[in-house]
């Protein structure tokens, strides 16, 4: 891992990239202090989905389709 500023890195961004992509972490400083961190990109991160997980953990209310006549009124632009 090596430090950098921030105004050698918008200077050499290419290269920093290069040594990022070949494994390298670089750390990016303002006024001395730590402020990012490039990276290798590692793809993005998904758990393994498994079908019928939340089976019995949810329940729909039974009148979940149901809008109150005054918003269903609402929609079609009358007035209460």
């Amino acid at each position: 891992m090596s430090f950098t500023n921030i105004h050698e890195a918008k200077t050499h961004f290419s290269r920093l990239i290069d040594r990022v992509a070949a494994g390298e972490e670089i750390i990016i400083a303002k006024a001395g202090k730590p402020v990012a961190r490039l990276a290798p990109y590692g793809g993005p991160v998904r758990s393994e989905r498994r079908p019928g997980y939340w089976k019995g953990k949810v329940k729909i209310a039974a009148d979940f389709n149901k809008l109150p006549t005054e918003m269903m009124a609402a929609f079609r632009g009358e007035r209460p």
